[in-house]
């Protein structure tokens, strides 16, 4: 996320709106002239005829919407994002609305060139025109910069305003301090009238008020028109939001900038539009731009920084013109969420004819701090498989260079679903250089000499040569005198060192992951107490967490409030600040209230651009150190370590990250961070510290601020910065090093370099990643590093090259001598990671074989939660697959509901409703109710459908004639469940019966079982009218039916189904329905504690007995109570 250009409508629609209401109520804002706009957008999907009518009929619409611009003179012009429109022919001046008609008509969705950029022109802006004289132009505009916003004013505005840096008056407005309203004047209106000077000071009060309340980062008017009146027009506008802060002055924004406006040339598609739309879903981050959709090289890298230095790669080998596509996944997307993406790519990649040279797909990023790479290969993986075919016909040549969490598992599924799937496919690991794969494919490069040696030889001839030179250089002006080494000063302690192996922090947030990595670090390290004191987290309520200190257990505490962690903890002096971007702000605020207080990390993407300001201007001024936003923070090898940074322990101990190096660097991206761990662990003896200051604009603390701690470190020999495009902070390393103010060689690359070859504006996969100037280029800054005594190689590719040479030189002159490398430490894993990575197994407590919530989809039965509601398989469906974990066929499924439906409920009367209805009133809940029905059920009550079921088939499977049937179960003095009823009879039969007969005679392939029972009940209501099938024995000898003849099932398979109980399993989960409606009836119905009526109980006790001893009591003979509990009628 970063700031977003909007269209010039919508930022007039904005000061039209808010300037009024900037000022003091009582002040109006009479100098602002009504404004008279009307925006029209064309559809550029239509030609022809149906364009035309198109066009007449949007013409047709802005009329009638706008009145006014059949009587104005106006003015026109596209509202894209295009820069100097006068120059480009693209204004319409002083004409009336049939000339606008024309004008407009002549070039929509016209595709036009400007500069190296085509595009259509698809949206117009008409306005009211207003005619002044030159002199009454001005220009005004405000931008943001890490200082505060500064203010441009010249008294000559338009088209031919010129270097309005050289020109412009300048006032700036400090970050936390007030508006200087009385130093307009005499700051940027010296050259102007008097008589206009009330209302421009006016003007630009409220307009910096606008700005600030919206959260612009960019306003400029040019021209802004003051008449001889004193009436204001601001005629032309060009404006930037700060996206990040959406949720704070969303609400003052138009609905119009929810979308903000993509640059001319780059109308967003459809798929760049559906992954907008799945990164605004997500944590995580997906980004998409399509550059060239016929191009032959496309990516699919993870990772804001690895993105760039990708397309730098393929850019710096001559092959910008084939580079299909920029993005980035990253922050741990879910296997769905990088399906989704992957599918795009390459559905993009392989549409269209084949290219006789095929095509290249790169699958890169650098080394993760957190993310599963195997998880996210899953759903890369998915995509590949799906497009198998267009994949091969296309030609495609894949190549895989990944690490990370999980990167072995990650790399050998996909190495191995290559194989299976025939592709041309090449995988490596971390011993690949990140962009290595980019050579190698394009270039053909020896593999080996890849995967070791980045650099050509004669690109490592003239980087030797090069840092040769720069060492001598610095020699010369030092003496040459060698410092101390690092083995020396491993273990002190020195007051320019911010993290030491005694260092301790609060974590602020519920981070158990992130704190358990500091721990496992901190004993690998040997440290004597853990770096974390205690976790802050304001929600939770007081309480401790359990750790592993190595494979112990260990509890830190967690505290509601900061008071009380620094009252119990005053030797802390860090912070690692974990709050989300919206809290992310007032949290810290709150926390730089703490003396004790000296670094804070920042770990929340998205803090919004003002805030950030404030938070860094507030923490220099009380001397606290600020790491991020945006950042995954810091690492001091052998003494600590800021959250997730250095990832998971694998990567510590192969990155050398256990012990301290010679090498510091300052990074803005993470990932890349890590890759640079990486690269120095190879090049060198290692890190001896690493700071990710974060991808946004305004970072808390900048290179220079982390350059100079290293250089006042004894311990860092060799400084390294990865820098970026957009901002200036890398002249300030410029500027330190030509100066002297640091001595110690330092090795640098911006990333970046390819945006130049970019025909339209690309916001890279960091917030601050965007040159605004020529200066804010990689290019630039690359060049202005060199001039001033900074070892720069050729290509980020021979970064580790010249890291190297660096160091050999530093090693032969004694300025660092290489420590004995000391054991490598144990890993302690955790045992659910373990078991992640197939490392260990343990018998299983249970075993589920109907559902499976483990992966991104949830499964019935194998068939995903998705592909249910796609089939629109019903509650029969679910059923079938979670009961029977197969498919029925429809009609199967159709009978289950219709079974549902038939014994949801039986009235009030019934015993499981009548206990759920006393339960109810009694005041219990609905669990308690439904459950006191439920406990009735069974042979006597609804629970005769497996009974009878059982009892017919196995009847049936005997060869037993109904007759024979029928005179066994009365040898045998038993019921047959199934039959009988108390109610109804065969003159007044049961219609539930007949439903169910009716269907099953109509839809299943065999009833043998239905007609067998049919057969039975014309000989019990032969003794008995009552003694009919009811709809307990229907329903069980259908269901036999069911199993039988539907093919799905074995005849034991069946019988299993009978034997444990699945149907009355129907009957429970069909009254259940009832029950819970009756229990709502009676709480809706409010209705009180239930006694039972004296006069419908039988009390069988003696009467007028005054004394009796127990002994004499006489109860009731049980078989008097067994007569009277007799079924009526039963055989």
């Amino acid at each position: 996320m970063s700031a977003k250009a909007i269209r010039e409508y919508d930022g007039k629609l904005l000061l039209a709106h808010h300037l009024p209401l900037a000022g003091a109520a009582s002040e109006q804002a009479s100098f602002l002239a009504p404004s008279f706009m009307a925006s029209l957008t064309f559809d550029g999907t239509l030609s022809g005829a149906a364009l035309d009518a198109h066009i007449l009929a949007e013409f047709d619409k802005a009329e009638a919407r706008h009145p006014w611009l059949r009587s104005k003179r106006l003015v026109c012009k596209p509202d894209q994002l295009i820069k100097r429109r006068g120059k480009n022919g693209l204004l319409g001046i002083n004409l009336d609305w049939d000339q606008v008609k024309k004008w407009i008509g002549e070039r929509a969705t016209k595709k036009i060139k400007i500069d190296r950029t085509t595009g259509a022109l698809n949206t117009f802006l008409v306005e009211a025109f207003v005619p002044h004289p030159q002199d009454t132009e001005f220009y005004v505009c405000i931008q943001s910069i890490r200082e505060g916003d500064l203010i441009f004013f010249t008294h000559e505005g338009g088209v031919d305003v010129g270097d309005v840096d050289a020109k412009a008056k300048k006032l700036l407005v400090p970050v936390n301090k007030p508006f200087p309203a009385d130093q307009i004047a005499s700051t940027l209106l010296s050259e102007v009238k008097s008589a206009k000077h009330a209302v421009l000071i006016d003007f630009i009060t409220r307009l910096y008020t606008v700005y600030s309340d919206l959260q612009f980062t960019y306003l400029e008017i040019n021209p802004l028109v003051v008449t001889d009146d004193n009436n204001i027009y601001y005629l032309d506008l060009a404006a930037k939001l700060d996206q990040t802060a959406e949720f704070e002055a969303g609400k003052k924004w138009t609905a119009a900038l929810a979308a903000a406006a993509a640059p001319f040339g780059r109308d967003l598609t459809a798929e760049e539009a559906y992954i907008a739309e799945l990164d605004a879903k997500t944590g995580a981050s997906l980004k998409l731009t399509v550059l060239n959709p016929t191009g032959r090289i496309w990516t699919m890298v993870a990772g804001g920084g690895a993105s760039v230095v990708y397309s730098d790669a393929i850019a710096g080998h001559g092959y910008a013109h084939e580079l299909a596509n920029y993005g980035e996944y990253s922050g741990a997307p879910s296997e769905s969420q990088t399906y989704e993406y992957a599918k795009t790519i390459l559905d993009l990649m392989t549409r269209g004819a084949p290219h006789p040279e095929g095509k290249f797909l790169f699958i890169g990023g650098g080394i993760a701090n957190f993310t599963n790479v195997a998880a996210t290969f899953k759903g890369i993986i998915r995509a590949l498989r799906d497009y198998q075919k267009p994949i091969l016909t296309h030609k495609v040549k894949i190549y895989v260079r990944r690490a990370g969490p999980n990167y072995q598992e990650g790399l050998r599924m996909i190495k191995s679903v290559g194989e299976e799937l025939e592709l041309d496919m090449h995988v490596f690991g971390p011993e690949m250089h990140v962009t290595g794969i980019v050579p190698l494919a394009l270039k053909g490069h020896d593999l080996l000499s890849i995967a070791n040696q980045p650099s050509s030889a004669s690109g490592a001839t003239a980087t030797k040569k090069k840092v040769t030179e720069v060492l001598a250089s610095k020699a010369g002006k030092k003496g040459g005198k060698p410092v101390a080494t690092a083995a020396a000063i491993a273990s002190a302690i020195n007051e320019n060192v911010t993290f030491t192996n005694k260092t301790r922090s609060f974590v602020y947030g519920m981070q158990p992951r992130a704190v358990q990595g500091m721990l496992d670090f901190d004993f690998m390290c040997k440290r004597a107490q853990p770096s974390v004191a205690c976790m802050i987290y304001p929600f939770g309520g007081h309480h401790v967490q359990k750790f592993y200190w190595g494979t112990k257990e260990t509890l830190l505490p967690v505290y509601t409030s900061l008071e009380e962690a620094m009252a119990k903890y005053p030797d802390v002096d860090v912070l690692v600040n974990f709050a989300s971007f919206r809290s992310v702000y007032d949290s810290t605020m709150d926390i730089l209230k703490f003396p004790q207080i000296k670094t804070i990390a920042i770990i929340a993407e998205g803090v919004p651009e003002k805030r950030a300001r404030q938070l860094l201007h507030t923490a220099k001024e009380k001397g606290v150190l600020i790491i991020g936003p945006a950042t995954v923070g810091g690492i001091k090898p052998g003494c600590y370590k800021i959250g997730n940074t250095g990832g998971m322990m694998d990567n510590i101990v192969s990155s050398l990250l256990y012990r301290p190096g010679s090498v510091a660097y300052v990074s803005k991206s993470g990932g890349m961070s890590n890759e640079l761990n990486n690269i120095i662990s190879r090049a060198t003896d290692g890190v001896c510290e690493g700071v990710a200051i974060g991808g946004d604009r305004y970072p808390g603390s900048t290179f220079i601020d982390h350059m100079l701690r290293f250089e006042n470190d004894p311990a860092a020999k060799i400084l390294v910065l990865l820098g970026e495009v957009g901002g200036v902070e890398e002249y300030e390393i410029a500027k330190a090093v030509k100066s002297g103010l640091i001595k110690k060689p330092v090795v640098a690359w911006c990333i970046g370099t390819c945006a130049k070859m970019f025909t339209t504006d690309v916001q890279f996969g960091h917030a601050g990643s965007f040159a605004n100037s020529d200066m804010e280029t990689a290019e630039a800054k690359n060049a202005a590093l060199k001039e001033a005594g900074v070892i720069v190689p050729d290509t980020f590719e021979d970064l580790p090259d010249a890291l190297e040479q660096v160091f050999t030189e530093l090693v032969a002159n004694k300025t660092i001598v290489v420590a004995k490398e000391p054991e490598v430490p144990k890993i302690p894993i955790d045992y659910a990671w373990a078991q992640e990575l197939g490392l260990i197994r343990k018998p299983a407590s249970f075993i589920s074989t109907i559902c499976d919530d483990r992966g991104q989809e949830l499964l019935y039965a194998g068939v995903a939660i998705t592909e249910v509601f796609k089939e629109d398989v019903g509650i029969g469906g679910v059923l079938s697959l979670l009961w029977f974990k197969r498919r029925l066929p429809s009609y199967a499924a159709k009978f289950i509901e219709m079974v549902l439906m038939l014994t949801a409920d039986h009235g009030p009367a019934v015993s499981g409703a009548h206990n759920t209805i006393v339960t109810a009133r009694a005041g219990r809940d609905l669990v308690s109710s439904l459950v006191s029905g439920l406990l009735t059920i069974g042979e006597r009550f609804g629970g005769a459908l497996d009974g009878a079921a059982q009892s017919f088939s196995g009847a049936y499977d005997k060869g037993l004639s109904p007759q024979e049937f029928v005179d066994s179960m009365r040898k045998n003095n038993k019921l047959i469940l199934g039959i009988g009823h108390k109610v109804k009879s065969r003159t007044n039969p049961d219609l539930r019966v007949q439903i169910v007969k009716e269907f099953v005679f109509s839809h299943f392939p065999n009833s043998d079982l239905l007609k067998y029972a049919l057969e039975v009940e014309k000989i019990t209501t032969s003794k008995k009218d009552n003694l009919i099938l009811n709809v307990d024995g229907a329903i069980g000898v259908a269901f036999v039916d069911l199993l039988r003849g539907c093919g799905a099932f074995s005849s034991e398979e069946s019988d299993e189904y009978i034997q444990i109980g699945a149907l009355n399993g129907l009957f429970v989960l069909g009254r259940s329905i009832g029950f819970i409606g009756h229990y709502l009836d009676q709480k809706r119905l409010k209705q009180g504690l239930y006694r039972h009526p004296w006069d419908d109980i039988s009390y069988l006790v003696p009467e007028n007995v005054v004394e009796q001893s127990s002994g004499a009591r006489t109860m009731v003979e049980g078989k008097v109570a067994v007569e009277r509990g007799t079924v009526a009628g039963a055989y």
